[in-house]
C-alpha cells in the first residue's frame, strides 16, 4: 500500500489502496463487534450455527402453538354449535 499524499486539506490515495483500507477496517470492526458480544474466537461459527438452529426451533414451536390454539377454538365453537342444535331439537329430553 502506497503512502497517501496530503493535498489542500485532504488526503489523496489510489482507489485500490482505499478499497483495501476499507476492507481491512470493516474486517477489524466486524471482529471487534463479535468479540464485544462474546462470539470471538474459534468456536464463534459453531455458536452462531447453534443460535440459528435454536431460533428455527423457537419459530416452529410458536407456529405450532398458534395452530393448536386455532384448532382448540374451532373445536370449541363447533361443539357449542352442536350442543345448541341438540338442545334446540330436544334430543336430550325436555330442554328449557
Amino acid at each position: 500500500m502506497n503512502r497517501p499524499v496530503r493535498d489542500v486539506g485532504r488526503i489523496v490515495m489510489p482507489e485500490a489502496d482505499f478499497e483495501q483500507l476499507l476492507e481491512l477496517a470493516a474486517e477489524r470492526g466486524a471482529r471487534k463487534a463479535l468479540d464485544d458480544v462474546g462470539f470471538g474466537g474459534d468456536d464463534a461459527a459453531n455458536d452462531i450455527r447453534d443460535l440459528r438452529s435454536l431460533l428455527g426451533c423457537m419459530r416452529l414451536a410458536k407456529r405450532t402453538a398458534v395452530q393448536t390454539a386455532v384448532r382448540l377454538i374451532t373445536t370449541g365453537v363447533l361443539l357449542a354449535l352442536m350442543a345448541g342444535i341438540a338442545i334446540k331439537l330436544k334430543l336430550f329430553g325436555n330442554g328449557p
